[in-house]
């Protein structure tokens, strides 16, 4: 075993867990689930069939990950973050066939309490303020918050906001990172 598991996880058969990889108490992984190499799997959290986490994800506890959702390499889940799969669920109506896909982005950031309302990607490096309600698309190294949530900036791969200049122009304050805001989007350049 490559991976390490508390022995109060639950760890359904068919998973596939990648080295380096934590799982702590009272965590469940289902059928079929995906995890990369060196994910940090917090307590009590639930990955249900199918889900795909990258490498070196952070799963904070109290997390459920629901099938349909896919996370790629370095994203942050925070504390008690929430996915949803289904737009209109009823108990008594069976719409496992109506799950809608999540994609989570390189490096993004979803704060606590969060709620990803499904069907709507998270674009890399992108920061998802805590208790915000996302229900639309986000672009990549946006910041937003709030219910239903909004964007009011843009945030470097380090994780700080990004103040561009009348060329469009930003520096991370960390990283030296180089930055370009041109016709509503963020990329980082070489200069």
């Amino acid at each position: 075993m490559s991976y390490f598991a508390h022995p109060t996880a639950v760890i359904d058969d068919d998973c596939q867990i990648g080295n380096e990889t934590k799982i702590w108490h009272f965590s469940h992984l289902m059928t079929g689930c995906v995890l990369g190499e060196k994910c940090n799997i917090g307590q009590n959290v639930v990955i249900s069939p199918k889900v795909v986490l990258g490498n070196n994800v952070k799963v904070q506890n109290n997390v459920s990950i629901y099938t349909g959702v896919e996370c790629a390499d370095d994203v942050f889940l925070g504390p008690s973050m929430v996915f949803t799969n289904v737009i209109n669920p009823r108990s008594a109506i069976n719409r496992q066939d109506s799950f809608a896909k999540t994609h989570v982005g390189k490096g993004a950031s979803i704060g606590a309490n969060a709620t990803i309302i499904c069907g709507h990607d998270i674009g890399e490096y992108a920061f998802i303020g805590a208790g915000a309600v996302v229900t639309k698309h986000v672009p990549p190294y946006a910041l937003v918050v709030g219910n239903p949530a909004r964007q009011i900036g843009w945030m470097s791969e380090y994780g700080h906001r990004l103040e561009f200049n009348a060329q469009g122009r930003a520096v991370c304050p960390e990283s030296g990172q180089n930055y370009q805001l041109y016709e509503g989007l963020v990329t980082k350049t070489d200069e």
